[in-house]
């Protein structure tokens, strides 16, 4: 048991997920306790499971546990969502909870629990009405958003660096 605030990093199926790592350190940095949670497709591949087990010195959660079953987090006294795709960003603003992640950052926000927001989001998917109506009604509910690109400048056609810890600048600014 700890005194330290507890954060959970919900990590969804983007290609930069397999820096999640460095989020987590910048919170533990920050002297946060931090358990991941991460969406099912994101299990699959998109960043070192057992390398995030090891640093935080717990389990990924990323499936509901069974009634009875011991909650393996305290309650968070923060959420980093990063990085957040166009489908987990829509359907929580929907309220469509079903998985793990997603019914978790509904019931986050209904708490009234601080939430900061990366999106990894494509130009054509951000331009979609649809998504573009669900950060606004997240907006609208307190959670913080962030371009995790912003400020720096491309270099010779290469993708920019995710600024992993602007969602945590979020929480403190916020």
């Amino acid at each position: 048991m700890t005194d330290k605030p507890f954060l959970y990093v919900v990590v969804c199926a983007a290609g930069v997920a397999a820096d999640v790592s460095k989020l987590i350190t910048a919170a533990q940095e920050r002297d946060w306790e931090v358990g991941v949670i991460a969406t099912p497709t994101a299990m699959n591949g998109f960043f070192d499971a057992a390398g995030v087990e090891t640093q935080t010195g717990r389990p990924i959660r990323s499936a509901w546990r069974r009634p009875g079953d011991p909650r393996p987090f305290p309650a968070p006294d923060a959420v980093v969502v990063a990085p957040a795709t166009f489908n987990t960003v829509n359907k929580w603003a929907a309220g469509i909870a079903d998985t793990l992640a997603v019914g978790t950052l509904c019931e986050a926000a209904g708490l009234g629990v601080p939430i900061a927001v990366l999106p990894c989001v494509a130009d054509a998917l951000a331009a979609h009405p649809a998504y573009r109506d669900a950060v606004a009604r997240l907006r609208g509910m307190g959670v913080r958003f962030a371009d995790p690109y912003a400020g720096e400048g491309e270099r010779d056609g290469e993708r920019r660096e995710f600024g992993w810890e602007r969602g945590l600048d979020l929480l403190r600014d916020g």
